[in-house]
């Protein structure tokens, strides 16, 4: 279950990457920090990383904050199955409660039975229209993870996407372009629009995520849309 974010943590992955020309290596320790906040996140969560291609055309996992991540990840890659490959080709994110209780992947399950995994959740690297990774989060403990913890990793994954792009389309250093500007921009939306929900109504930073989410699906819009009603003073219900 999520838990506040750590906004010192993002404040310093901003403050490090703004304006500076994104090497491979200052684009890789952003990456990290963003993979460790948001293993931060969610109690629970005994590691985060990346998967993706590298330059061979080989699946590999990056900013890995544990050693469970990279060999966790290395099963699936050895097995051509599991939970961030298929939200890596689906483009969708993806919840797995426990793995005792999962049918799906029987060939990975089988392959991290000695490992001590037993929840994970994955978002898409989604740079464009491409899909270009995964981020995921691992936990020791079934049913550490849910809709808040999926939402939350979305959000963190829209500018490690981004970070990475820059990349993967050039050796050339860039500037941190409004693309990524935005995407870290709309997570601190979000944290800002639950802050002024739990102090407004008395919840908890979990029902207040839980709200926005609710009232964003319900109102067929963007998650930030709504963080930033919230933020200009419109009245937000808890029911």
């Amino acid at each position: 279950m999520a838990q506040q974010l750590p906004l010192d943590e993002l404040s310093t992955v901003i403050a490090r990457i703004q304006g500076l020309l994104l090497t491979e290596e200052k684009v890789n320790t952003a990456v990290r920090l963003l993979a460790r906040a948001a293993k931060e996140s969610v109690p629970g969560t005994i590691g985060a990383g990346i998967s993706l291609l590298d330059a061979r055309g080989r699946r590999i996992s990056s900013g890995y904050t544990d050693r469970i991540v990279a060999q966790t990840d290395a099963r699936q890659y050895e097995c051509g199955e599991g939970p961030c490959l298929t939200a890596w080709a689906t483009e969708k994110p993806v919840l797995l409660a426990d793995i005792r209780e999962e049918s799906r992947w029987p060939d990975w399950r089988r392959a991290v039975q000695g490992l001590p995994v037993r929840s994970v959740v994955s978002a898409p690297l989604i740079a464009g229209k491409e899909s270009i990774g995964a981020l995921k989060l691992y936990a020791a403990a079934p049913n550490t993870f849910d809709e808040s913890s999926t939402t939350l990793l979305q959000l963190f994954a829209a500018p490690a996407a981004t970070l990475l792009s820059h990349i993967q389309a050039s050796e050339a250093p860039h500037k941190m372009t409004e693309g990524l500007q935005t995407s870290l921009h709309s997570r601190d939306l979000v944290n800002r629009a639950c802050g002024v929900l739990m102090e407004r109504l008395g919840l908890s930073h979990e029902a207040a995520l839980r709200l926005l989410i609710r009232q964003a699906r319900d109102g067929n819009t963007a998650l930030q849309d709504i963080s930033e009603s919230v933020l200009a003073g419109t009245p937000a219900s808890g029911s």
